[in-house]
């Protein structure tokens, strides 16, 4: 077990090492593929770490199961608890349900369904789920409060060092299946736990590899806080990316990632909204929006990957299929293949199908329609969402609306009126 205080803490390759039989028995030994559609489209031998095939469809139980088996007898019989969107929180009750120990898991409001129901399924009479807050953090405090109120041991899911050394084993596994000498490797980071243990893993035995940390633009609290020297707080996030979705990374973890991390990518959650639909479309690989954050980050890595060995980490696929629509949607905004606008119809007969016949391009489709007539008034606004088939449509759409001179105001560059339709 680690000796050192949280102050001076620094991962050690044997104690990941350490790790690693320890939860050798209960770890599913996860593939490390090539991804060929991924490949030619880079031009680079791009292979993925698919741990989002583990028992709890993520790489989480590693460290939760690490931590718990850990404790002594005095403290499995307080509990444990854990604040968590769901990946963490489903290692934390399989792993309390294997050993014995009663589990209190605290779950923001807006965790999906199929992460609750999964968190049930894997903790059966040995996990409690509260449902508190509206984020991880807001969770992190109740559970912490509990924690101080009932003895219990806290799990955290990233600030911890033997979580660390767990999720460091991944590190482990990726170097002994391949014989590659590995470029890039790509990990999701939302409060750093995970890239601290496998960077720390790499950094001992293929220091030459190039490690990019990822994180979702609504949420790039690593981010911010490298930029600002310390661990910082983001006043609001996104929580969209939900396994990622960290307002502030551990002190640990961030002193960790600051020294071992080459670099930090942000990336869009539209453009990570694509990546799971490419996944599934092209792989057959049903991703949750953090397991795919790594593989939307390639594109941005450009003409340096090219001709190189990558690995990224898909972390994770609890996504629940309620959360399809969105994640199409997400994705055709990025992509620039849907708009939104109020347009403000003259209130007489025929003006819907001038506006059908003289401004819809032959490709165009009308996918949203709202409007109210109000007879007191000249003009009636209507919300009007168009799809189009190319982006290079979009300036041939408003060039027709300018030129029929009908009144409109676009949405998409508009978020809060955007996120109320």
């Amino acid at each position: 077990m680690t000796t050192e205080t949280h102050d001076d803490y620094w991962p050690r390759l044997s104690d990941i090492q350490r790790a690693k039989q320890r939860i050798g028995t209960v770890v599913t030994a996860t593939p490390l593929t090539r991804n060929a559609p991924l490949s030619d489209k880079h031009d680079a031998e791009i292979m993925l770490k698919r741990e989002d095939l583990q028992v709890v469809r993520s790489y989480k139980i590693r460290g939760a199961y690490n931590k718990i088996s850990s404790l002594s007898d005095e403290e499995a019989a307080a509990g444990v608890v854990c604040a968590s969107a769901g990946n963490h929180a489903q290692g934390v009750a399989l792993a309390a349900n294997m050993l014995g120990i009663k589990a209190t898991i605290f779950m923001p409001k807006p965790t999906p369904q199929q992460k609750i129901a999964q968190v049930r399924m894997h903790g059966k009479k040995s996990a409690e789920i509260v449902l508190c807050g509206d984020t991880y953090d807001d969770s992190c405090e109740e559970a912490v409060k509990y924690c101080e109120e009932n003895g219990a041991t806290f799990v955290h899911p990233f600030n911890d060092p033997l979580i660390i050394e767990g999720q460091g084993t991944v590190g482990l596994d990726i170097l002994n299946d391949t014989k590659k000498p590995i470029d890039y490797l790509l990990l999701p980071v939302g409060g750093g736990g995970l890239a601290s243990g496998v960077s720390s893993v790499f950094k001992a035995i293929s220091p030459e590899t190039q490690i990019i940390g990822v994180e979702a633009a609504g949420a790039a609290s690593m981010k911010r806080s490298f930029e600002a020297g310390q661990v910082t707080t983001l006043e609001e996030i996104d929580t969209f990316a939900d396994g990622i979705a960290v307002r502030t990374p551990g002190e640990i973890t961030y002193r960790i990632c600051r020294k071992n991390l080459d670099d930090i990518l942000v990336v869009p959650e539209g453009k990570i909204c694509s990546t799971i639909l490419e996944l599934y479309n092209e792989s057959a690989i049903v991703a949750e929006p953090a397991g795919a954050a790594s593989i939307a980050a390639l594109s941005l890595l450009g003409g340096a990957i090219r001709g190189k060995n990558v690995v990224c980490l898909v972390s994770g696929s609890n996504n629940d299929i309620t959360r399809m629509e969105e994640i199409k949607e997400r994705s055709m905004l990025f992509e620039g293949l849907k708009h939104y606008f109020i347009v403000r119809f003259p209130q007489r007969a025929g003006a819907l199908r001038e506006f059908l016949e003289k401004v819809l391009g032959p490709n165009d489709d009308i996918t949203l329609f709202q409007y109210a007539k109000k007879n007191a008034m000249e003009k009636g606004p209507a919300i009007v969402g168009i799809e189009i088939s190319s982006p290079d449509d979009f300036g041939l759409l408003v060039s027709r609306m300018n030129d029929n001179q009908i009144v409109h105001e676009y949405l998409n560059d508009k978020p809060d009126l955007l996120r109320i339709i």
